[in-house]
């Protein structure tokens, strides 16, 4: 086994040609960190909403794919779930997209408007917790602080004591208090008020409508047999007249999805990542950031092995095996993949406070992120290795000299 010293004086004997690498390398880390931080940020904020929702068994309707695609369904599906034995509370979700009237500019943008009755826990934010009592009130909203800066200096005004007053869907509403939830890429801000309210701003709405229907069980119910219950006694035969506006009219529909906690989360995951064409955008980034990597690690290394190809000669003619200068050339690899991460490590974090500041999206460095990309640099560089050591094998030293 050859001592690394050897591959260190290869890439340090010409400095430039070492810094140009490094560069290459840390730019492909870069662009790597970015579209897995953006995929990643994507699906957090995609499930920050549900993720916070207090609830065993979630119902929403078949017609349904996700927060910014949801159908309604009756409201009589959610009270039926009462009937089953471990339930012990139900309570009714609305959910509408309306515009939001910057106080500051009077620009209009929209936002997702949460509707629910504030006698129920229905959201894990003690900042809504602690103010559920205000909601109840004709025309009061709390405000997502953590929404786009679009939308106005809210949250600042808020906390300085400023009465925040402007028009959502027309209608003048009124601030009494702030949470954070988050912008995501289908929402840019939250509102949340009374049902009562929701009705105020959307007065087309049908009341008997419901978006999102929370179940919470009684303690130590079998979440699993429950749902399963549901499902058999919720199932609709396909001539049933509530069951013709469904797409499958082969088999036996439902007009509802029932779904635990984990599998309401995945069901917005799951939206994105198969239905739409950004979780395919992000990983092809990805690719090209690992491709563009590689081309630079092999011009690097190429060019390395072809000016020493006379003193790679010599060795073999003294008896040094093909195995021997492939680790040499590997070991090279190996070095370039570490140095050059380390920059582009150190540059993504900083990127990624400045990006988490312009969009409010959840994007930080993670361990895991992390390590992924460390170990894609060191497959990135291997590959390269392996593809320019190829002219090395071919070298005949009676050629050569």
């Amino acid at each position: 086994m050859p001592k690394i010293p050897l591959a260190w004086l290869q890439l340090t004997r010409e400095k430039m040609r070492l810094l140009v690498a490094l560069a290459g390398i840390g730019f492909a880390d870069i662009l790597m960190f970015v579209q897995l931080g953006f995929r990643d940020a994507l699906f957090q904020s995609s499930v920050s909403l549900h993720e916070n929702m207090q609830g065993d068994v979630f119902l929403v309707s078949s017609q349904s794919t996700a927060l910014i695609a949801m159908k309604s369904f009756p409201q009589r599906r959610l009270y039926q779930a009462l009937s089953f034995d471990g339930v012990e509370s139900v309570s009714p979700v609305y959910l509408g997209f309306g515009l939001w009237k910057n106080p500051e500019n009077r620009r209009t943008r929209q936002l997702m408007v949460i509707g629910f009755n504030p006698a129920a826990e229905i959201l894990n934010l003690p900042e809504v917790k602690n103010n559920r009592d205000k909601i109840k009130l004709p025309d009061v909203v709390l405000f997502d602080e953590a929404s786009r800066p679009e939308f106005g200096a809210v949250g600042d005004w808020f906390k300085q004591g400023k009465t925040v007053e402007t028009e959502v869907e027309s209608r003048r509403v009124k601030v009494q208090g702030l949470f954070t939830l988050g912008a995501s890429f289908g929402a840019d801000g939250n509102l949340i008020t009374s049902d009562l309210n929701f009705f105020r701003m959307f007065p087309r709405r049908q009341r008997g409508l419901i978006d999102i229907g929370v179940v919470n069980l009684e303690a130590g119910a079998d979440v699993s047999q429950v749902i399963q219950n549901m499902k058999e006694s919720f199932n609709l035969k396909k001539n049933d007249e509530k069951c013709q506006d469904l797409k499958n009219m082969d088999k036996d529909c439902t007009d509802v999805q029932i779904l635990s906690h984990e599998e309401f989360i995945e069901f917005e995951k799951t939206y994105w990542q198969t239905s739409t064409s950004i979780g395919f955008i992000f990983g092809l980034g990805t690719l090209m950031g690992f491709v563009v990597g590689t081309v630079i690690v092999y011009q690097i290394l190429y060019t390395d092995v072809a000016d020493h190809l006379a003193e790679y000669a010599t060795l073999k003619a003294i008896g040094y095996t093909d195995l021997y200068l492939l680790i040499v050339v590997f070991q090279e690899a190996l070095i370039l993949s570490v140095l050059g991460y380390i920059p582009g490590f150190l540059l993504a974090s900083g990127l990624y406070i400045f990006i988490k500041g312009g969009t409010n999206l959840p994007i930080a460095m993670t361990v895991v992120r992390a390590t992924v990309v460390l170990l894609l640099t060191i497959f990135m560089c291997l590959i390269s290795g392996a593809i320019a050591v190829r002219k090395l094998r071919a070298a005949d030293p009676a050629d050569i000299f």
